[in-house]
């Protein structure tokens, strides 16, 4: 567990059965959404973008509940970056796009932190394994676009696994500081507090997306591909604290 910041944070939430497909994709695609004061963030000389979906859960905002606004799906399409400040280096989030249900809640996040959310109708399903087994075997998150349903999915079985150390799930999920492009040279940092994840590694996978439509036609490239990875983050209780410009 990291050291908590000593400010309260701007907002507190559960994220759970995070659906995650890795796809290595060409830097230069990535390259004009880098934000200012940042550099790209690779594993072994290899540059990835996710495809990210989950649930978030009990989402209270400094410490208040919004009605109807507590729990809902997000899916987004993410990519990692890099920053060095004195001797810490921060690895940080970049989002492409990422879509929830509610006008309010892509109001807020879009305003405040500079995101780039879109409100469109989702849905979620999980299947467990049994009763008694709280791992799942199905997860899929699904997404309204222009008159047709999207689905991002997933299906595992077993215990979650430890990340083993210097694997390229480490590298996918422990990054905690998130990045926005308000413009050529002003930037968002913010930073996100949660645990260590346990994962499932995926027996199966689908995305069923007009990649140009929604994320435009330089990403169908590699996301029209077989990932590089996939498997199923556990998730916890996390923590997001209030951005600050960097110019």
């Amino acid at each position: 567990m990291r050291t908590l910041p000593e400010e309260k944070p701007f907002l507190t939430a559960e994220w759970r059965y995070l659906v995650m497909l890795n796809y290595e994709i060409d830097p230069a695609v990535l390259q004009p959404y880098v934000p200012f004061g940042t550099e790209l963030d690779d594993y072994k000389g290899r540059t990835f973008a996710s495809m990210v979906g989950f649930l978030f859960y009990d989402t209270r905002v400094l410490g208040v509940s919004i009605p109807f606004h507590r729990n809902f799906e997000e899916i987004n399409l993410r990519f990692y970056v890099k920053r060095e400040v004195g001797q810490e280096l921060r690895c940080g989030v970049v989002f492409i796009k990422e879509i929830v249900p509610r006008r309010a809640i892509a109001w807020i996040a879009n305003a405040l932190y500079g995101e780039n959310y879109v409100a469109l109708r989702t849905r979620g399903r999980l299947e467990f394994e049994s009763f008694e087994n709280i791992s799942p075997s199905y997860v899929s998150y699904e997404w309204r676009h222009k008159g047709k349903w999207s689905q991002l999915s997933l299906s595992a079985s077993g215990a979650p696994q430890e990340l083993a150390a210097g694997s390229e799930e480490e590298f996918i999920t422990e990054h905690y500081w998130g990045y926005t492009r308000r413009s050529p040279t002003q930037t968002t940092e913010y930073r996100v507090h949660h645990p260590r994840w346990r994962i499932w590694r995926a027996e199966s996978h689908q995305l069923t997306c007009d990649i140009s439509a929604l994320y435009g036609e330089n990403f169908a490239g590699a996301l029209s591909q077989q990932p590089a990875s996939a498997f199923l983050a556990e998730g916890s209780e996390v923590a997001v604290y209030k951005g600050r410009a960097l110019t």
